[in-house]
């Protein structure tokens, strides 16, 4: 068994879950209970006071059985090793949902960006990847923006690695600045991914996405896009929440004056247009979809009993506890998985990748077309799996994944 932490023990617990169901072979049972490379490496750095601060980074290789690794770079002040083994695990399950042909990984740096300054955040990203160099490249790991790094950062990432190679390669990274290779529509493409599964959880469900009753927990970009893209097919969102407060209109909210005012405001808190609503009002709401868009475990058994929605779709990674979930499953709230559900963000970064190898770009009508026919299968794929099973969606996505990898596992067979 694994020696493994409370986040990474998580994932276990999910993971064996499914594959019991599956009565998955112990052997390859085995060989996805443990992460394939996991690289610590120091950062010293030349902060701007003259002084040498060093930097701890990690960068985990989960499983590359289905292709390179794929996964973000966080920087956060709580990175760990146990985290990012974790998130390496969890994007191995999601890039199999997606039947995208990538393994998992992610990388993080244990600091805090929000006190260091440009040039000390470019020289920390340049030494990072200069130091995990060799393990990362087109056909090897390609790294993505996450929590607190952005396209500049990818940018950085891309020149450095270049340089070290000798000559542009684009493809080592996603979600890149559009200029230097980056895929139009992958910024909207997780809340896109949101909109396209919770419509057609609606379909099955009989509900008419027409007038439906929708609150938003969280309106950073997954958020803000899955609500302006909801209220663009008929839905009506009602309520929104952010970090710093939340607001509700029963007549719906006027999603491009919010966006406007978010911007502007750096928060929904405060808009004109309707009624302040605390952060936990959100949970209780006579609504039928829920989309929690923020950080992970936000519903836990201290709110979960008082939500009515039909539909909880996990635009956030990890937003619902174990316990909390299986609450809301006995009560019959459909609830889409994380894993599923804002899968649109990879599945677009394994366009752009394409893009990038083929020198050869596309428009953001086939991206987008490209993305619904991917996401449909996704959910069709899960459903099915969930009916077949008689399991809830979250256990029947880590079915489909862990079949598809277990599958291609066995097939390649054992090298020696």
């Amino acid at each position: 068994m694994n020696e493994t932490g409370p986040i990474f023990g998580a994932m276990l617990r999910e993971f064996d879950r499914a594959a019991r169901i599956l009565k998955l072979d112990p052997g390859i049972w085995r060989i996805l209970t443990y992460p394939k490379r996991q690289i610590v490496v120091s950062c010293p750095v030349l902060m701007d006071n003259g002084e040498i601060e060093v930097f701890r980074g990690y960068r985990v290789q989960y499983n590359i059985t289905l292709g390179p690794a794929k996964g973000g770079i966080r920087y956060h002040p709580d990175v760990s090793l146990d985290e990012v083994t974790a998130l390496a695990a969890w994007m191995t399950w999601k890039c199999a949902v997606a039947h995208v042909p990538f393994g998992g990984g992610k990388g993080g740096i244990v600091c805090d960006p929000t006190r260091m300054s440009a040039r000390e955040l470019e020289a920390l990203t340049r030494r990072y990847v200069a130091e995990i160099v060799d393990a990362i490249g087109p056909e090897k790991d390609v790294p993505a923006p996450d929590v607190n790094t952005n396209d500049q950062v990818m940018a950085w990432v891309m020149d450095t690695y270049s340089m070290h190679v000798g000559h542009t390669e684009t493809a080592v990274v996603t979600g890149k600045p559009i200029e230097m290779g980056g895929s139009l529509g992958r910024r909207e493409a997780t809340g896109r991914g949101v909109m396209i599964v919770t419509r057609e959880a609606a379909k099955h469900l009989g509900l008419d996405i027409k007038g439906a009753k929708v609150a938003v927990q969280g309106f950073g970009n997954v958020g803000s896009v899955s609500a302006e893209l909801l209220a663009g097919i008929g839905a009506k969102i009602v309520a929104v929440t952010d970090w710093k407060g939340g607001v509700i209109n029963p007549a719906g909210l006027d999603i491009p004056k919010l966006l406007a005012h978010a911007a502007k405001n750096k928060t929904v808190d405060g808009f004109p247009d309707a009624d302040p609503l605390e952060n936990d009002g959100l949970w209780g709401l006579d609504v039928d979809v829920l989309i929690p868009a923020a950080l992970e475990n936000q519903i836990t058994m201290e709110n979960a009993p008082q939500i009515k929605a039909r539909i909880l779709t996990e635009g956030a990674n990890g937003p619902t506890t174990p316990d909390a979930h299986n609450h809301l499953h006995e009560r019959g709230v459909f609830v889409i998985p994380d894993i599923l559900a804002n899968s649109g963000g990879v599945t677009t970064s394994y366009f752009e990748w394409v893009q990038d190898r083929h020198g050869y770009f596309w428009e953001l009508d086939e991206v987008n077309m490209r993305l619904e026919k991917k996401m449909v299968e996704a959910f069709e794929d899960v459903l099915e799996t969930s009916i077949k099973y008689k399991v809830d969606l979250r256990t029947a996505a880590y079915i489909v994944a862990i079949n598809r990898v277990g599958m291609v596992t066995k097939m390649r067979g054992m090298y020696a």
